[in-house]
């Protein structure tokens, strides 16, 4: 590892307080029992705790402080805490390492700033780049197992950096976008996800192609709501969009977000149907396969249920963007083979995403997504929040660290 530079005099004398993620198996397996019976309850007997550490020490020159404000609960979070994150990630972690992607928060000249969480080759010292880095990609970085940090795909998981959810992190300057000093604090926790959901719309118009047919969305969920947006403001108006919620107050964001068609997630495929005029396929008329479909739906929940239901409403030779995170499934992928179908991981963003997310978090005014904040210290009421937000009416639940 490289020398490290302190962060400043007081470092050690006053601790920060942050929710670290320790790698203790017995507590992992723990949460993965008690997530499995009611979700978000794995923060109660997981390996996440709130802990007095001392500040984190800039991991190489120029390097910079940044002292979160808000900073946002999101699906990996969650997946992490109740122990159904993919055992994928386990050469890309560093342990212990402080949650947390989703920030805005203040920088030592009075500035807040919103993070950039990849850490690609620039951010780790590494030259020359690969070949992801080099043609803007970086969310397609071959190295984050490399350079001066510590493994660690995003900011959030990796051990040098720390995350959100404590008092003090550290960042490289590639990482932040400056934040308008007319937009909140709740509007700029957004920027993040609102990126991934940009980059998803960005993929999802490219691989229209020119088709005229509708983007179905499948999720409702955040991360499904601002798709719907950036997707609404991508294309040409009158373009139908298609989802299925659940809930009300998420037909009622979804409607108002874009969405051209707003049903409940068993009707999803009757309106894809109906928008193609296709025909099932099969006498069965209890099977949801079309012999049409979309040319493009984005899965923004990453489920073996939601990856099912895509299959069985996209065209053939359509599109499938896996935009929520995924873990471990089983699925018939005969349709995939027979339709010539296109399956496609969307994840995270390239930086230029980042400007367009300021510009639609701003038009859309999509800071009242974020329905409730908690101190760090309500920890475990603030993850089972976010868990169980479509049942309990809420959207994005965030720790604000301005009540710490």
């Amino acid at each position: 590892m490289a020398d490290r530079y302190p962060i400043g005099g007081n470092r050690g004398e006053e601790p920060m307080k942050a929710l670290e993620f320790s790698r203790k198996p017995a507590r992992y397996a723990a949460a993965m029992i008690a997530g499995a019976l009611r979700p978000g309850a794995g923060a109660a007997v997981g390996p996440l705790r709130l802990r007095d550490l001392d500040e984190p020490e800039l991991p190489a020159e120029g390097w910079v402080t940044l002292r979160p404000r808000l900073a946002g609960i999101c699906g990996s979070d969650l997946s992490t805490i109740d122990g159904h994150s993919s055992r994928y990630f386990e050469p890309i972690v560093s342990f212990p390492f402080v949650p947390g992607h989703e920030v805005v928060g203040d920088l030592d000249d009075g500035s807040r700033a919103v993070l950039i969480p990849v850490l690609h080759c620039e951010i780790r010292g590494i030259a020359p780049v690969c070949s992801g880095c080099a043609s803007g990609d970086v969310n397609r970085c071959e190295r984050i197992s490399f350079g001066h940090l510590e493994p660690g795909l995003q900011t959030g998981f990796c051990e040098d950096t720390g995350g959100g959810w404590s008092e003090v992190m550290v960042a490289h300057p590639a990482q932040l976008v400056a934040v308008p000093d007319e937009l909140s604090d709740e509007a700029a926790v957004m920027v993040e996800p609102t990126a991934c959901a940009v980059h998803a719309a960005d993929v999802a118009t490219r691989a229209l192609d020119g088709s005229d047919g509708p983007v179905v969305v499948i999720g409702a969920g955040t991360l499904g709501l601002l798709t719907i947006a950036a997707v609404s403001a991508a294309l040409p108006a009158g373009r139908p969009i298609i989802t299925g919620a659940r809930y009300p107050h998420q037909k009622r964001w979804a409607t108002e977000l874009g969405a051209t068609t707003v049903v409940s997630p068993d009707e999803l495929n009757g309106a894809v149907r109906l928008a193609t005029r296709s025909m099932k396929l099969g006498k069965d008329h209890g099977s949801g396969q079309l012999a049409g479909g979309a040319p493009v739906v984005v899965d923004c929940v990453g489920s073996e249920a939601s990856l099912a239901q895509a299959l069985e409403v996209v065209a053939p030779g359509g599109t499938i963007l896996v935009v929520g995170m995924p873990s471990t499934v089983s699925l018939d992928l005969t349709g995939l083979w027979h339709r010539e179908v296109a399956l496609r991981g969307v994840y995270a963003y390239r930086r230029e995403d980042f400007d367009t997310a300021l510009q639609l978090v701003a038009r859309k005014d999509l800071d009242r997504l974020v329905s409730a904040t908690y101190p760090l210290n309500r920890y475990e009421d603030a993850i089972v929040h976010a868990a169980d937000a479509g049942r309990r009416g809420a959207v994005k639940i965030a720790f604000d660290l301005r009540k710490s």
